[in-house]
């Protein structure tokens, strides 16, 4: 009876201290250097550490870094909180469908790129379309630099929509008159800021959800609708030649935005990665979020604690407590 009880007391200590070696694991979470990425990492942070009594820690990362991390899964990086689709699709395919070494989470919210400029340069000058760009005297009105070329921010360095705006300014014949200009965001909407203070042109790459929007009065430039025979985009790690053997001559698709995950958090934390298979946002949640970040500066984390005390049915969805 004794050696029974011993035993018994030994099986139960052994899966208190497994259960406990789950959720004091730090799970490391991806901060993109994007607004929506930062957005995204501080409220799963928040819910590991605040509703799962786990620990989190944000981490920077570009896209490669971070999905090679996932798929090593060795706790360098676990989560990926805004995979925007189908702008990572080079990823995904190899990591998600073919190694199948982190996975997606079910729910996703929407989001769209463009092309920008401020809307009262854009009336003044009849600027509508991206086609009204590739013009000697669109690029004269858009020369910020005096060296003789109109400026179009793609993006920053690092971002897969950086490699296909390269070559959408380039199938839409802009660059012959534009010089495109590869910066961290922060720059760019410096200049953005710069130019409609000043009245001076300026075309710039431009997405929701973000921040922008409520702050500055600008337009996105109408494109050709998305078509797939017009669309051909092979990213670096796909092909060396990429630029050269892309074609992108339309839209993009709407993109469907979701969290990814080592799958090695099944059995690593478990129930981490059961929350990340359900987390589910909207695309008005997560605009409002990076305003609050960005032009407001609070903490991410801050925002996430009064998003989740003010919506606590969501949030027990996610954990499946409802």
């Amino acid at each position: 009876m004794t050696t029974f009880k011993t035993f018994a007391l030994s099986a139960t200590l052994s899966l208190t201290t497994a259960t406990g070696a789950y959720t004091q694991e730090v799970v490391r979470v991806a901060e993109p250097n994007w607004a929506s990425g930062r957005a995204m990492a501080g409220l799963i942070k928040v819910v590991i550490e605040d509703k799962l009594g786990g620990q989190a820690e944000l981490v920077p990362g570009t896209n490669a870094v971070i999905f090679a991390g996932m798929d090593r899964g060795k706790g360098e990086i676990d989560v990926h909180p805004d995979v925007w689709l189908p702008n990572q699709s080079n990823f995904t395919s190899e990591y998600v469908d073919t190694n199948g070494t982190v996975a997606l989470s079910e729910g996703n919210y929407e989001g769209f790129s463009a092309f920008c400029a401020p809307r009262e340069f854009a009336e003044a000058n009849n600027i509508k379309t991206v086609f009204d760009l590739a013009t000697p005297e669109a690029a004269a009105l858009m020369d910020r630099d005096g060296d003789g070329m109109g400026d179009i921010w793609v993006g920053a360095p690092g971002w897969a929509s950086t490699k296909i705006n390269s070559v959408k300014v380039r199938d839409y014949g802009i660059t012959n008159f534009f010089t495109p200009i590869e910066a961290e965001e922060e720059v760019a909407t410096a200049s953005i800021s710069d130019a409609i203070n000043k009245g001076e042109g300026y075309a710039f790459y431009c997405y929701a959800p973000h921040y922008n929007w409520f702050v500055f009065d600008m337009v996105r430039l109408e494109e050709p609708d998305y078509d797939p025979a017009k669309y051909d985009m092979k990213q670096p790690a796909e092909d060396a030649n990429w630029f050269e053997n892309s074609k992108v001559e339309t839209a993009d698709e709407p993109k469907s935005i979701h969290v990814g995950y080592s799958k090695s958090l099944e059995q690593r934390t478990p129930d981490v990665a059961a929350f990340l298979a359900k987390i589910d946002m909207d695309t008005e949640t997560v605009n409002n979020f990076t305003h609050e970040i960005v032009v407001k500066q609070r903490s991410s984390e801050d925002v996430a604690r009064e998003w989740i005390a003010a919506n606590p049915d969501i949030v027990d969805g996610w954990l499946g407590l409802n």
